[in-house]
């Protein structure tokens, strides 16, 4: 096996190198529990591999990754104990997972970058992927601290919608995705904590195939890597989740290459914190 190129570092690399923990990368492989069951377990390490064909600069920032910490894959999310946890999942339940084992969310918000509502009913002690926003309000989030932008037409049901309504919580299209950093700077206002989920079948249906839920429409990734870029400066920001892609499902690695990306541009710009 030949080694590395010094002069082109890989994303990889930087992966397996760890840190100082201040920056903290885990998989969440949940599968169980989905709306639509898909291979959302093999994601995690599919973003590993294709790590290994991504460099460790933006180049448009001027930015190099910083130091980091790979927890490896766990179905239990980690303690949300570092400055930035980004979770790898795993479908949307590592939302719920992450966030119902704080203790006290009245202290957190959640901004979504997703085409659903996420409400549904659920049974007691079982969200799956399609309620995890109706838990964690259930579990003590306050609605007027949740704020979901990219919301699909003909995605959702209008029940849900009204559900959030009744609840506070703020609902925005895919036209509002470049609001991201003052949607963020509000939360801040009212949360000492964020929490931030970047669901990947927010995308147009064109650029993830490998999402059960997207559809045409969507957000381009140009839009959502701004995103979570945007997040992971973000001084509030203490996680961020990429979620909702069947690597099994996906076409020659586009939607695979689109959540890795997702994690390398929150890492970048953590480094700019």
């Amino acid at each position: 096996m030949s080694a590395e190129p010094t002069d082109w570092p890989t994303a990889a690399a930087w992966l397996a190198a760890g840190g100082d923990g201040t920056l903290v990368v885990a998989g969440v492989p949940l599968a169980e529990g989905a709306v639509t069951p898909s291979r959302y377990d093999l994601t995690p390490a599919a973003v590993r591999a294709r790590l290994q064909k991504l460099s460790t600069f933006h180049s448009e920032w001027d930015v190099h990754l910083p130091p980091v910490r790979d927890l490896g894959d766990n179905l239990r999310p980690p303690p949300l104990e570092a400055a930035l946890t980004i979770l790898v999942g795993g479908h949307n339940g590592v939302t719920y997972q992450a966030m119902c084992a704080e203790a006290d969310l009245s202290r957190w918000a959640l901004l979504t970058l997703d085409a659903h509502h996420d409400v549904r009913p659920y049974e007691p002690g079982r969200p799956g992927n399609g309620s995890p926003v109706r838990a964690l309000i259930d579990a003590g989030l306050p609605g007027t601290h949740v704020v979901q932008v990219g919301i699909h037409g003909f995605s959702n049901s209008p029940h849900h919608r009204a559900w959030c309504e009744q609840q506070g919580v703020t609902v925005l299209g895919p036209a509002d995705v470049g609001m991201v950093r003052e949607l963020l700077d509000g939360l801040a206002a009212v949360a000492e904590s964020i929490y931030v989920d970047l669901d990947v079948d927010v995308l147009d249906r064109a650029f993830a195939p490998g999402c059960p839920g997207a559809r045409p429409g969507g957000i381009t990734p140009r839009q959502l890597f701004d995103a979570a870029f945007a997040a992971g400066s973000h001084p509030s920001v203490r996680a961020i989740d990429i979620v909702e892609v069947d690597a099994e499902a996906d076409v020659a690695s586009i939607t695979v290459d689109a959540a890795a990306l997702c994690l390398l541009n929150a890492a970048a710009g953590f480094a700019l914190r």
